[in-house]
């Protein structure tokens, strides 16, 4: 019976892989091809760089309104998620958030809460005195199909009629430029991020039914790529071998398929089931972004700014291209984003904040925890690395909470900013997700060439199994198909 049941069982695995196999073959082979792509083209989005570089510098003779004067105009009773000064064209503006992701935009001149752009600011403001530059309504597209444009909504499209191709979306909201794209990157996207997320419009539109089909498609893959690692060792014999001498009973393409299978089946089972992990199954993992009770408790209760005007310049810098206002532990930081780098005082004109000060708002944010260790990080370790384009700043001050979830805050010293909330699922799902998926292992970490060669090295060998087993596949299912088959 034993005998019997291990052989049914033996059959129905066979089955299982192969029909696996057919099924996901195709999604194999476009998620190890588009995912080297991925390692050198991101999915197109506005770096704080790219957006500064989009501001001119303040032009502080304009500036009349103070900042408590922007926060009652733009109706923000508490304190606000964000809160900023730039230039909007040749006019400052307060560029207001709500807890409750409302935005305001409110005139740094006038005191005068601004209202939507229409399609003519928005071409001047995006591309100047450009006689090639058009412009276009959008609601959503392929590059801004996610939920966090949504407060921006709807958009401007410009179009620079520049060699590179370069467009800009300047939200009808609020007059800024959310996002910038090129062509090049636009076009390797569709052969990168576009097939690897399955990131179609119509279908990354509706989060929770792209969330669904990614889930259950990557969980299948999972274990079609699992069952055939298992297949592989059981068939494989190195000491009592096959009648012809060799070590897997397959001929031809099958023999490759084995083979391959065995040398890269390990990897690829990890690409694909850490994919499917960072689809966060059951919300195993929590966000490595504060919620917004912590973000609210870790600001406080700050009373007005008190700041004239006519004082910003000093305190900011003459050459600043924005200035945001951060409340951190109940009291009141500027942050200018000068040429060399941020400019961080109080309102004051005393220095930013200290260790002790960040460390004291952060307790005030973990209610249920106290504070066991602070430490300032001057290199990378194995929670904190870059990722892939996005280094990640140094020095960086970690946190370590006995709170239920175990919590790490990664807080950037310069400004305050919490960079990262990392619990006890957060740093399981590190080394679930990152380790395998992105090989953002300690030993690579800032060995950018090495680990780009382990990379197409582990992906080569998982495009030998998708390969050998798509053609198999189409042959099998050629010869069920075929006249002669029926």
């Amino acid at each position: 019976m034993k005998r019997w049941a291990g052989k049914a069982a033996r059959r129905w695995l066979l089955l299982f892989h192969r029909w696996a196999g057919i099924a996901t073959a195709l999604f194999f082979t476009l998620w190890i091809g588009s995912g080297l792509v991925i390692l050198y083209v991101p999915f197109p989005a506005l770096t704080q760089s790219e957006r500064l570089a989009h501001l001119a510098p303040i032009a502080w003779e304009h500036v009349t309104v103070s900042p408590d004067e922007a926060l009652a105009a733009g109706g923000v009773a508490r304190v606000p998620a964000a809160f900023a000064l730039e230039m909007r064209g040749d006019e400052p503006v307060y560029r207001i958030t709500g807890r409750d992701g409302a935005r305001a935009t409110v005139s740094g001149r006038t005191g005068a809460r601004l209202g939507p752009v229409d399609a003519e600011a928005a071409l001047r403001l995006a591309a100047g005195d450009r006689p090639d530059a058009r412009v276009e309504p959008v609601e959503r597209d392929q590059w801004t199909v996610t939920a966090r444009y949504d407060p921006l909504r709807p958009f401007h499209k410009v179009g620079l009629g520049d060699p590179a191709g370069t467009e800009l979306y300047v939200s009808q909201v609020t007059g800024e430029i959310a996002l910038d794209t090129i062509r090049f990157e636009r076009a390797w996207n569709w052969l990168g991020s576009v097939p690897h997320w399955i990131y179609l419009m119509p279908l990354r539109a509706r989060a929770e039914l792209w969330r669904t089909v990614l889930l259950w498609l990557s969980g299948f893959a999972a274990l079609g790529a699992l069952s055939g690692l298992t297949i592989g060792i059981w068939r494989l014999r190195l000491r009592r071998r096959y009648a012809t001498g060799a070590v897997t009973p397959y001929r031809g393409l099958a023999r490759w398929h084995h083979l391959f299978g065995l040398v890269g089946g390990l990897g690829l089972g990890a690409f694909i089931l850490s994919g499917w992990i960072s689809m966060n199954p059951n919300r195993w993992f929590a966000s490595s972004a504060p919620p917004a009770g912590m973000s609210a408790a870790y600001a406080g209760a700050p009373g007005p700014l008190g700041l004239d005007s006519r004082r910003l310049p000093d305190l900011a810098g003459p050459d600043a291209r924005s200035v945001r206002f951060t409340a951190i532990g109940g009291r009141w930081w500027l942050v200018a984003a000068v040429p060399d780098g941020l400019r961080v005082v109080a309102p004051d004109g005393g220095r930013g904040p200290d260790t002790a000060a960040l460390a004291e708002a952060a307790a005030a944010a973990i209610p249920d925890g106290h504070l066991r260790a602070a430490r300032h990080l001057e290199a990378y370790d194995a929670y904190w690395y870059p990722h892939g384009t996005d280094p990640r700043p140094l020095p960086v001050l970690r946190l370590r909470f006995d709170d239920p979830a175990a919590t790490w805050l990664h807080i950037d010293p310069r400004d305050g900013t919490i960079l990262q909330r990392l619990d006890r699922s957060g740093r399981i799902n590190r080394w679930l997700f990152d380790a395998p998926h992105r090989l953002d292992l300690p030993f690579l970490t800032g060995q950018p060439a090495l680990r780009d060669a382990a990379q197409w090295f582990l992906n080569l060998l998982a495009a030998g199994i998708a390969l050998t087993g798509l053609v198999a596949g189409w042959r099998r299912l050629g010869r069920n198909v075929s006249p002669r088959a029926r």
